[in-house]
């Protein structure tokens, strides 16, 4: 059963790689309204002739990537696995102190798209700055790392809780 569940993600991961490679061919994009200006524009929608159609990758109800590319950047907003409500509030906690400290990360937006938990915004800048497959990686490697994290928390959520519940049932048996 490991096998076939590190099977689907693998696929999963795979499917979101390919429509990012795909999505993140930026180009410069001066604004139409607002002279020298350049806003994202899948962030400001004043020209809606340059955004492309959506593309979601879904890997079930919860755990799915909305990828909404334009002319001049990406907006990559991620659902995250949550399969109880402590990891409903894991995933809540530790997404709001990433979004904190979103100066820290340059493409992580402090709030995430509607019904997701983070969102990143690559712009044109970016891919001039930085390697386009190395983005790629850094936003697959986010996303198997943030399952592993929030496991973990569990985890040790959990074995604070049984020792505690452990300790406090002590003072019954004396």
């Amino acid at each position: 059963m490991a096998s076939g569940s590190s099977s689907a993600l693998a696929s999963y991961l795979n499917a979101v790689r390919i429509s990012l490679q795909a999505a993140l061919c930026l180009q410069n994009f001066p604004s139409e309204v607002v002279e020298r200006h350049n806003k994202p524009e899948v962030e400001a929608r004043t020209t809606p002739d340059v955004l492309l159609n959506p593309i979601v990758v879904s890997r079930n109800q919860k755990e799915k990537v909305l990828i909404e590319p334009s002319i001049n950047s990406v907006r990559i907003s991620i659902g995250i696995k949550q399969l109880d409500e402590m990891e409903t509030l894991l995933t809540r906690k530790f997404t709001r102190f990433l979004m904190q400290r979103a100066d820290n990360f340059v493409v992580l937006r402090r709030k995430a798209v509607e019904g997701y938990d983070i969102s990143f915004l690559i712009t044109n800048f970016h891919t001039e700055t930085f390697v386009k497959h190395k983005l790629v990686d850094f936003i697959i490697q986010f996303m198997e790392e943030v399952d592993k994290e929030i496991n973990d928390m569990k985890i040790s959520v959990n074995t604070r809780g049984r020792i505690v519940a452990e300790e406090y049932l002590k003072s019954f048996l004396v």
